[in-house]
């Protein structure tokens, strides 16, 4: 319906403006070459944000990574003066603005207070999102939402709806996005502060003063809300692994970046909005991700708790209870928040396993969290339901789920796993270490969950590289993969004739 709406911004200023000859002839001034050039480049940027969204946010991303890089480097972003090496500048960069959490340096003494304040700005875009936050400054601005800003948010949010005529019902409706947007912008402001109010006076009862306490709050706050996993305290969690009241502050903070923005604001809409007699449903995606959600939470729980009750190092000298909180925060980490209070390197072979699967899947989509989503795994397990049934339809809540979004989840799925696989393989030759633990790392980078076994740090220069590559490709490769499926669909005028190989 909306494509009708693009061609037709796309044609009217060209309908619109004189050309060259007829100002000719009728004696006008000749053509101003700069100002035609500014037009041409504008009219390219207008071809690229209509057409690709998502590959223009791409663009976006990797320039914002080379600014970021470019002031990480200088020598006062460092608490010693110095300039960082350019492979940590960039490691870091790339970790804050795809929100991993891994680092090459020690967060708590390596940056000055400008240095601290960039990684943190940084969290805060690549947590929010690019294309969303240039839409919410728009409307700030502006007061007002055109089209074109609901199409750069619309495909901030979901990539698939651009470049084909989606007839389908949709997460969130094209005139639904200006809500959309006033949700993001709230529940950051409201989830973030609520969380710094809530752990400030638990920093200042550990003995830091107001001012830390506050900083140090809230940079924690933001680190859990976005999913990155940054923390700034020196000797990190670890002082408060037995802590219940921060740990669970820190996992409410992650849970709710994990499940997504569209789910906030469907829970907003039901909640405010009259509950049953305004909206009489939650829609497909928040049931979807919500339940999915649940399910990996307490199957992580009941693994992780499982799996390290006798082991020593990490939960076997703990009590009943302290041993299923911990577990269960540890499995909540994994969504993509990667503020962990166990070393990976004092677990089992078994447990790092689990919580490899747990980070490929990461959290919700168009939320803070990394992963293939937790609705590209619902749709193919709900797929090989419908097969082992003898269904044609994928159903789920009483919906059916288009084909075109089954394809999609199997490129998403199979892409990233060669992303995984590719970067396993190149770290463990350069490093030779043991592919349990390369697989975590690598995983987790891709997730951008941000738990670390201790590799980031020891990697040569070339082995960063690649974990740039693979926190780069877990943040928008998948994205800009979905986008990219559904506007390179095309009809054709003819079809080859079927043959059906051997499968299974």
């Amino acid at each position: 319906m909306y494509d009708v709406f693009i061609q037709f911004e796309a044609v009217r200023p060209t309908r619109l403006a004189p050309s060259p000859e007829s100002r000719e002839t009728v004696g006008a001034p000749a053509v101003n070459h700069r100002r035609a050039a500014t037009l041409s480049r504008r009219s390219w940027l207008g071809a690229m944000i209509h057409s690709s969204p998502a590959r223009f946010a791409l663009m976006v991303f990797t320039a914002l990574i080379l600014l970021w890089t470019a002031l990480l480097s200088l020598p006062f972003a460092s608490a010693s003066g110095k300039v960082t090496p350019l492979a940590d500048a960039l490691f870091t960069a790339v970790s804050a603005i795809c929100v991993t959490g891994l680092s090459t340096v020690d967060m708590s003494t390596h940056w000055s207070l400008f240095g601290e304040l960039v990684v943190l700005a940084g969290l805060q875009i690549g947590g929010i999102g690019v294309l969303t936050l240039a839409s919410i400054l728009g409307l700030t601005v502006t007061r007002r939402l055109g089209l074109r800003q609901r199409l750069l948010a619309a495909g901030d949010t979901n990539p698939m709806r651009m470049g084909r005529d989606v007839s389908e019902s949709q997460a969130v409706g094209l005139g639904e996005i200006g809500g959309l947007l006033g949700s993001v912008a709230l529940s950051v402001v409201v989830i973030e502060g609520a969380l710094t109010i809530l752990i400030a006076p638990r920093l200042m009862a550990a003995g830091y003063d107001f001012a830390h306490a506050l900083w140090n709050g809230f940079y924690l706050a933001a680190s859990a809300f976005t999913n990155t996993g940054f923390v700034p305290l020196q000797g990190g969690l670890e002082p408060f692994a037995t802590d219940v009241y921060l740990l669970s502050m820190l996992a409410i903070g992650v849970f709710l970046g994990a499940i997504g923005f569209p789910v906030i604001f469907a829970l907003y809409r039901y909640v405010v909005g009259g509950g049953w007699r305004a909206h009489k449903r939650l829609g497909l995606h928040a049931k979807l991700t919500l339940t999915t959600t649940i399910v990996f939470v307490i199957f992580g729980w009941l693994a992780i708790a499982a799996l390290e009750w006798n082991n020593q190092a990490t939960l076997g000298e703990q009590n009943f209870w302290q041993t299923m909180f911990s577990s269960v925060y540890m499995s909540i980490m994994t969504r993509s928040g990667g503020l962990g209070i166990i070393d990976p390197l004092d677990m089992n072979g078994s447990t790092l396993l689990v919580m490899d699967m747990l980070m490929f899947v990461g959290g919700g989509s168009a939320s803070t969290a990394g992963g293939i989503k937790v609705t590209t795994i619902a749709v193919l397990f709900l797929a090989a339901w419908a097969e082992a049934r003898g269904y044609k339809d994928v159903q789920a809540f009483g919906r059916s789920i288009p084909n075109e979004v089954l394809r999609i989840s199997v490129s998403i799925l199979i892409w990233g796993a060669t992303i995984v696989l590719a970067a396993t393989v190149a770290i463990m030759h350069m490093t030779g270490e043991s592919l349990d633990i390369v697989l975590f790392e690598v995983i987790s980078a891709f997730g951008t969950c941000g738990l670390s076994s201790n590799l980031s740090a020891e990697l040569p220069d070339g082995g960063k590289y690649v974990l740039i590559a693979t926190m780069w490709a877990g943040r928008v490769g998948t994205v800009t993969l979905a986008a990219a499926v559904a506007a390179t669909s095309r009809s054709r005028l003819f079809r080859f004739p079927e043959e059906r190989p051997i499968v299974g």
